[in-house]
């Protein structure tokens, strides 16, 4: 299915949403949306541990309703927004799910949630649920390239301000889908959700200086307000039709020039959320080559944070600024800083394989004097050779080091772990997930889920949240 219309960029969205038809997916996108799956559960399978997810459980026990939708590895079943809130908040408030580097956001969490839980909402197939995750990453990341770099640089972002027109493209594929695909009025009523979505994007990025703990449910908010707006359209509000594109519309008002042409260039033909990464740590995807060269480095030389007398990083110019302050003031922060990911990499335990670092390395950090000592003996810098291999599906960094015996190591990463030229293999991928999922399942309903991910025709939502409750 290739969507031609030239209507605008909102109905060319909608439309797309409203017409796909889940068994045409190539499949190679649908053998990468069965690895995004086991990414997303992973996620949030840990990130539900974690304290701000039981803010977000205390929220929703105030604000929320009852209804059909799981809340993830819970019996407990919500409405379909307040469960999308919550599931996201699961996955989302720990950075380690999957990002689109191009677009600087993270799509997955937010269209897997708004999917899964409208889908049980209404008692959707599989197959539509899976339309719907298409739907919802592939709204999010057009958005997102259309507006990138200007929407970043003037202070958004981009996961909060683009989840939303996702979520409400997902949910509004479910809940609009009528009787046959290209059903005229479903197109009309998701385009009236997208529209409305228009109307709630937040996403301000001053956290990248003071912290704070609200991007841990920025992606959260953005992805239940989506879901919302397609329930108000289904009780009679509607949205602009042109709220991308229109005078006073998002790209307007939220960018700095945008690129309208990738809107609707190759839709239905050209999948980006093939070009999406997953990630191996718990910090920004564009500081993860800084680890994965620190890393590297010491595996293959065998030095440890006490032999370092000074650390050299040469980075692009996309993360100067936002992405390079030491001396992080919280956690939040802490995941977002070079220097600080790259010291806490030079401290972390090695056995004989390069680690994964989670939220709890860099808990352990911030409490760390070494680590903040590192953080002072490192430099930073422009690289064109860097900038040179750094572009829309992953960020580049050069990783050098001076130990105390007078050698100097460096090491150039062209892309991290996970990113698309660099990917997991399959068995990573399921090991990854069943490593985490174990924790939670037994192995034959973690077994029964990774089949569910290979052969999506086996895709049911609730035998799916059956299955993460240990069913």
């Amino acid at each position: 299915m290739t969507v031609t219309s030239n209507r605008g960029a909102t109905r060319a969205l909608a439309e797309f949403a409203a017409t796909l038809d889940p068994k045409t997916l190539p499949d190679n996108v649908r053998r990468k949306l069965g690895f995004l799956l086991l990414d997303f559960l992973r996620v949030t399978s840990f990130g539900a541990r974690l304290p701000w997810s039981d803010w977000a459980r205390r929220y929703v026990a105030t604000v929320g309703r009852a209804g059909a939708s799981h809340v993830l590895f819970s019996a407990e079943t919500l409405n379909p927004q307040h469960a999308t809130f919550l599931n996201v908040s699961f996955g989302s408030s720990y950075d380690a799910d999957d990002t689109h580097v191009g677009a600087m956001l993270h799509p997955g969490v937010a269209a897997w949630s708004a999917a899964l839980a409208t889908a049980e909402h209404i008692g959707a197939s599989g197959a539509e649920m899976l339309a719907a995750v298409v739907a919802g990453y592939e709204t999010i990341i057009r958005i997102g390239l259309s507006m990138q770099p200007g929407h970043f640089r003037r202070g958004f972002q981009s996961t909060g301000t683009c989840d939303v027109f996702g979520t409400a493209a997902a949910a509004g594929r479910l809940l609009f889908r009528g009787q046959g695909l290209g059903d005229k009025n479903a197109e009309r009523k998701i385009t009236e959700a997208i529209g409305l979505a228009g109307s709630y994007p937040s996403g301000v990025a001053q956290f990248y200086y003071s912290g704070s703990s609200g991007k841990r449910i920025q992606a959260a908010h953005s992805a239940q307000c989506g879901v919302a707006a397609a329930l108000l359209t289904q009780s009679g509000f509607s949205g602009p039709h042109d709220i991308l594109e229109g005078a006073g519309g998002f790209a307007r008002a939220y960018g700095d020039g945008w690129n309208a042409s990738v809107i609707e260039s190759g839709l239905g033909q050209r999948f980006h959320l093939m070009d999406v990464l997953t990630k191996s740590h718990a910090a920004a995807a564009r500081v993860a080559a800084g680890i994965d060269g620190m890393l590297a480095l010491r595996l293959r030389h065998g030095f440890g944070a006490n032999d370092i007398a000074s650390i050299a990083l040469g980075i692009p110019r996309i993360i100067e600024g936002r992405l390079t302050n030491k001396h992080p003031v919280d956690l939040q922060a802490a995941q977002m800083s070079l220097p600080f990911s790259v010291a806490v990499a030079a401290q972390v335990p090695l056995a004989d394989h390069v680690p994964d670092l989670t939220v709890l390395d860099f808990e352990a950090g911030l409490s760390n004097p070494a680590v903040h000592k590192l953080e002072e003996r490192t430099t930073i810098a422009l690289d064109d050779e860097v900038e040179a291999a750094s572009n829309d599906l992953s960020t580049a960094a050069r990783a050098s080091v001076t130990l105390n015996d007078g050698r100097a190591l460096s090491l150039l990463v062209a892309a991290p772990k996970g990113s698309p030229t660099k990917p997991f293999t399959d068995e990573e991928q399921e090991e990854r997930f069943t490593r985490e999922l174990a924790t939670r399942i037994p192995a034959k309903s973690c077994a029964d889920i990774i089949a569910m991910a290979r052969d999506f025709d086996r895709l049911d939502p609730g035998r799916l949240c059956g299955l993460l409750t240990g069913g």
